[in-house]
């Protein structure tokens, strides 16, 4: 095996600031996180020893960091300390960075020109490698360490969720930087894989990730994640992005034939209408495998020798799961929110005295309360209550939960009138919002989906522009 030397790398402007720039500089490496307000350029720099590959999750930081440059070498005489080579450092300020691969120093106890000690202790009996994280980037919190492999270096990931994790979990469910919401694509390491441990796919939406890795405590696997453009795996194999094409250009890229000594790859249940496990294994000569339902049940399947039970094949969505899956449109419908009580207050203050702001404030106070209560009422308690409510279809659902918490605002109604209009708004709000609930069950289909909204927008339409009516009618003036 070839060993590696460091050549000192130009500085140019700056601590540790090479002047090569990769070929391939919109990639990111395994492990890094990409910050929003740098340009994705990569540190590698190039020599046979750094190969084109992603750096799964990167994330650029305003400081430089130290990267020399490494060259190919024969080996010196006796064992290397590690796969990727022996590396040689004869002063005590010579700095030592990995870059796709980790590498083992031995230097003396000092700081390098990015700060960071150039010894320390391992955990695994050798001196630690020193890790830097390439310029511009920082490590994902939830990277551990790193794995040396026939395909280069590959982050091991921790198995627990930790504060980071939770708070972007909190976020997104609420649809904050949902779209952003994504790691590398590439293959991550859980435990202490080796040549037999089985590969587990995944989409590379951060929150199907977490969920998957949480679960394989204890256990030695790979994660080969998809390029999903940050989308979960039932919705991606939908699209298409978690499919055929995308995992037999996966398997390729990373080189997996070269990681593992078997030729199966495990693929969630919920991604099977993307994937064709026969042409799969035309292209690439890996087996696929459809794994459970549920990433809890990833351990006990694996430990049957991949064969899943009943209850791993069957799809479920509990009352707290349908819930959580409503919060989504807080965010979603912040504009739609606005647009709405601006409309009303407007409404509200024209009539023959041209306008009036009190009567405007008024009518706006009660027509946004109304129409929050529909909202409410068609987001969260219509999927919460979901088997309870009565009939199939969605938008009916939904009115029935609407007209149920309408009852709450129509008594503060100036009048009749005003009071059956702000019922009736809660109740076509409730039935429209319902409706959106159809892209996250488990048993709606594009054509029933089509069907049911043919039939309810028109008579949504009717109902709103009745409720309108009546409500402006009790306001007077």
């Amino acid at each position: 095996m070839k060993e590696l030397k460091i050549v000192p790398a130009s500085h140019d402007g700056g601590c540790c600031a090479p002047k090569e720039k990769p070929a391939d500089a919109g990639l990111c490496a395994c492990g890094y996180e990409l910050k929003p307000e740098h340009p994705c350029e990569c540190a590698t720099t190039p020599g046979p020893a750094a190969p084109a590959a992603h750096v799964c999750g990167c994330q650029p930081k305003a400081e430089a960091a130290a990267l020399p440059r490494f060259e190919a070498v024969a080996p010196p005489a006796g064992p290397s300390l590690m796969e990727f080579g022996k590396i040689a450092a004869g002063a005590a300020s010579v700095g030592v960075a990995t870059e796709l691969g980790t590498m083992a120093a031995k230097a003396a106890p000092a700081e390098s020109c990015c700060g960071q000690p150039a010894s320390a202790e391992s955990c695994y009996g050798q001196p630690a490698p020193v890790e830097y994280d390439p310029p511009g980037y920082r490590r994902w919190p939830f990277v551990a360490g790193w794995l040396s492999t026939p395909i280069g270096r590959v982050p091991r990931v921790k198995t627990v969720f930790e504060r980071p994790d939770r708070l972007g979990a909190v976020a997104v469910r609420l649809g904050i930087g949902r779209g952003r919401y994504r790691v590398s694509p590439g293959v991550y390491g859980v435990g202490n894989p080796g040549p037999a441990s089985p590969v587990l796919v995944t989409a590379n939406y951060k929150l199907s990730f977490d969920v998957l890795r949480c679960e394989l405590c204890g256990l030695d696997v790979w994660l080969l994640v998809l390029d999903t453009h940050g989308v979960n795996v039932w919705c991606a194999a939908g699209k298409g992005t978690f499919g055929t094409r995308e995992l037999v250009d996966r398997i390729r890229a990373v080189g997996l034939e070269k990681l593992v000594s078997h030729r199966t790859v495990v693929v969630p249940q919920l991604g099977a209408p993307g994937v064709a496990g026969h042409a799969v294994r035309k292209a690439t000569g890996f087996r696929v495998v459809f794994g459970p339902v549920r990433a809890r049940d990833v351990g006990a399947f694996l430990m049957a020798g991949q064969k899943a039970t009943a209850a791993m094949r069957r799809v479920e969505a509990t009352a707290w799961e349908r819930f959580v899956a409503g919060l989504v449109e807080f965010s979603n419908e912040k504009k739609t929110m606005a647009l709405v009580v601006t409309a009303l207050f407007v409404l509200a203050g024209i009539g023959a005295d041209v306008f009036s702001l009190d009567r405007a404030f008024q009518g706006a106070r009660l027509g946004f309360g109304a129409y929050l209560l529909g909202f409410l009422a068609g987001n969260l308690l219509t999927s919460a209550a979901l088997p309870w409510l009565p009939g199939r279809s969605f938008s009916l659902k939904g009115a029935v939960a609407g007209a149920v918490v309408g009852f709450g605002v129509s008594f503060f109604a100036p009048g009749l009138a005003g009071g059956l209009g702000l019922w009736l708004g809660a109740v076509v709000a409730g039935s429209w919002y319902g409706m959106n609930f159809t892209g996250s069950s488990v048993y709606t289909s594009p054509s029933g989906v089509e069907k049911e909204m043919r039939r309810a927008i028109p008579l949504q339409a009717v109902g709103l522009v009745l409720a309108l009516v009546l409500w402006r009618l009790g306001l007077g003036g």
